[in-house]
């Protein structure tokens, strides 16, 4: 049998800290996207034109 390379593992509680640094990042990244009033800054007004020769 083979033996288990120890070096690539970790331990629970570092896991859990690496998935809570993940988390707080992708809480404030979908926050600042779907947050209205920045998302309508952020926004650019409709083309006025639509004729043919614009």
């Amino acid at each position: 049998m083979k033996k288990e390379n120890n070096l690539d593992k970790i331990t629970r509680k570092e896991a859990i800290k690496k998935m809570g640094k993940y988390a707080a990042l992708t809480a404030a990244g979908t926050f600042l996207i779907l947050n209205p009033l920045k998302a309508q800054a952020q926004s650019t007004p409709p083309d006025p034109g639509g004729g043919l020769f614009d």
